[in-house]
Order: structure tokens, then C-alpha cells, then sequence
């Protein structure tokens, strides 16, 4: 600033073959890294092609300045560029809690519904399906170790709410015999499922793939997806007079759809070819399979990088602090509607009748 005196501050600057020491314009202070440092103000006219500062340092120029923090380091290239490189890890920072923080409560929100949309867009990149490539009639989510819903990526409302229940079915017929690289798929409708044509696939997430009979699952990921095609009475599998279940299509009730990394298709391929009804285009259910299989695998990478940052014991907690949180949050919703009903007539005269009691004392 005015009046102050200037500091003859050596810089070590190395390039072409010379090592120069330049007095600094000025030492002014500034905040980097928590604290405010003695920072050299360096003119860039002064350097060459080459060169190097080591931050802390403020590199000033006609039309720019460009901040230098430690643990990083600039370098003026043969074009003009000035390029920042970090040359020191970022220290650890304290760990985080397993209480719940507000800040931090958002920030693994967020995370975990980023997660479920990053999912779905590998699912719409990779599929074969016109109804998931353009119509983006699917859904992905995260589940916890007991198959309940952390995060439902905003895609596809009517899925929303019932996949737990898929997750939780293969839960009970698979949990003793899971293993590292195995997928589950089903579409029953019996099992959390809506109508045939949303098949859904279900990858458990190891702690170590390695682990062999001995790895313990610690969350489930899913997407489900409808399938331009999965048999019955009529093309495109939405038949409006069907009957009966079969008469829609081809019914996958909690089977294994990869074995330790294997992908099952001839088995697969015999499924999709049984009933009165089957498939039409196997070859297309057998793409749109492999992209959910991607888009799962997609999930299983990011939560173990949110594992490895933040720590099992912090993600789980939050994992229940988030479902908490979203509880609280519609029993609030609920506490402000009132009682009331609606009735809607249909064609041949029925009529569609829904009451809704609020209990206000519970928020229910």
C-alpha cells in the first residue's frame, strides 16, 4: 500500500537454464489456507518462459491477477500461458461427525440424490429403449444396508416410493448368498414392481470386492427402466385388456442377472423366451439390461469414493439423518392440509372415491 516500504523478498525463479532472484513489487497480506500470510505482489513482465512461483504469492498483470495459494505452484509457459499446478496434497481437514450438522445434512443430501442422477444419466447414454433413451421413463436410487430409501433421483414419479420394496424382496431371498459382483432383476409387481415393462436391476454395494464369502454389503443401488418390449397379448407390452399377468408379458420374479461379475444372458435369454407371451425383442430387453447394469456399477463407484472420503461410520450416519430429515420434513407438509375427500365418475358410471383423515397430534 502507500507509505509502505518495499521488501526485498528473494524468489527462486528456474527456467531456461537460470536461477534469477527479483525483488518482489510488494509484501502485502493476505488470507490463504485459514490465515493471513506475508504475500510478495510479483509483476509479470518480470518473468520468462519457464519460470516458476511457489504460493503464497500474487502475480499482477495489465488485464489480470492471478492469486498463487500454497501448496501450489505457477509456471509461465513458451505461448504466454500461465499455468497453476498443486504440488502438495490438501491436508486433511477435521473429521466429520456423526451427529447430525445442518451444512452438513445439505451437503450429503445433495450428494447422495447426485449420485441417483448421475445413474440416470448413464442409463439414458447407454440404453437401447426409445421409452428410456428420449420418453426418460426410468428411475435410479440409493438404498441402506436394509434396503431403504435414501435418494430417488427426480426422473420418474410413479416409481417413486415402491422400488424399496424390490430391494427389500431381494433382501430376503439373497441376503446369505450375496457375493461381490452379483445383479438382481425383477419386474413383479408383487414384489415392488409396477407393470411388467419396468424391469428393475439391483446392485449390492461390498465393502471389499476381494472379501469373497466374508464381504458385507453396505447399500444397494437400483434402476428400473421401461422396456420398449417384454411380451404379452400386444406390442409394446401395455396391452389394455389383459386379464391376468401373464397376458402382459414375461414375469422376472427375483432372479440373478450377473453371477460374481458373469452376465447371465443365455439364462436371461430363456426367461425373456418363456411363457404363452414372450418377449418380441430380446436382443433390445438384453442392451437396455446391460445400460441399467452400467448405470448400477456407476452408483457402486460413487459411493465408495463418498466412503473413502468422509469415512463408513459419517456416511452412515447421515444416510439415517437424511431419512430423518425427510421425514420431519413431510410430517410438517402433513400438519398444514386439512381433511377432506374427492370423487371422481368414470365412464360406465363407477365411481372413484378417496377420503384423507389428518391426524394433526401425530402429523400423520
Amino acid at each position: 500500500g502507500a507509505g509502505e516500504p518495499v521488501v526485498d523478498l528473494p524468489l527462486e525463479l528456474t527456467g531456461c537454464g537460470r536461477v534469477d532472484t527479483i525483488p518482489p513489487l510488494a509484501l502485502v497480506q493476505a488470507y490463504m489456507g485459514g490465515e493471513y500470510r506475508n504475500t510478495p505482489v510479483i509483476d509479470r513482465n518480470h518473468l520468462h518462459p519457464g519460470d516458476t512461483i511457489t504460493g503464497p504469492a500474487i502475480l499482477r498483470e495489465d488485464t489480470a491477477t492471478t492469486v498463487i495459494e500454497p501448496g501450489w505452484q505457477g509456471e509461465l509457459t513458451e505461448v504466454g500461458h500461465f499455468i497453476l499446478n498443486r504440488i502438495q496434497d490438501l491436508p486433511r481437514r477435521t473429521a466429520v461427525g456423526t451427529e447430525a450438522d445442518p451444512v452438513m445434512l445439505e451437503i450429503f443430501n445433495n450428494l447422495f440424490m447426485s449420485i441417483a442422477e448421475q445413474m440416470g444419466l448413464v442409463l439414458e447414454k447407454t440404453t437401447n429403449s426409445v421409452n428410456i433413451k428420449e420418453r426418460l421413463d426410468f428411475s435410479c436410487a440409493v438404498f441402506d444396508q436394509n434396503g431403504e430409501l435414501i435418494a430417488n433421483a427426480p426422473h420418474m414419479p410413479v416409481h417413486l416410493g415402491s422400488m424399496d420394496e424390490s430391494i427389500k424382496a431381494v433382501i430376503r431371498a439373497h441376503r446369505q448368498a450375496m457375493r461381490p459382483g452379483d445383479v438382481f432383476v425383477l419386474n413383479a409387481p408383487y414384489n415392488g414392481g409396477t407393470h411388467l415393462p419396468d424391469v428393475t436391476v439391483i446392485t449390492p454395494v461390498f465393502d471389499d470386492d476381494n472379501a469373497g464369502d466374508q464381504a458385507q454389503v453396505l447399500f444397494y443401488v437400483a434402476s428400473r427402466g421401461h422396456h420398449a418390449e417384454i411380451g404379452g397379448i400386444s406390442p409394446g407390452s401395455m396391452p389394455p385388456y389383459s386379464k391376468n399377468v401373464e397376458e402382459e408379458g414375461v414375469l422376472i420374479d427375483n432372479i440373478k442377472l450377473v453371477d460374481k461379475g458373469r452376465f447371465l444372458e443365455q439364462e436371461i435369454r430363456e426367461i425373456l423366451a418363456s411363457g404363452r407371451y414372450p418377449s418380441r425383442n430380446p436382443d433390445s430387453n438384453i442392451a437396455d439390461l446391460k445400460a441399467q447394469i452400467a448405470a448400477c456399477e456407476k452408483g457402486v463407484q460413487e459411493l465408495r469414493r463418498v466412503v473413502e472420503h468422509f469415512g463408513l461410520a459419517v456416511v452412515h450416519a447421515y444416510m439415517g439423518h437424511v431419512q430423518d430429515n425427510a421425514e420431519e420434513s413431510v410430517r410438517r407438509v402433513i400438519d398444514v392440509l386439512k381433511s377432506g375427500c374427492f370423487e371422481c365418475p368414470m365412464d360406465d358410471g363407477s365411481k372413484i372415491r378417496v377420503e384423507v383423515s389428518i391426524n394433526h397430534e401425530e402429523r400423520s
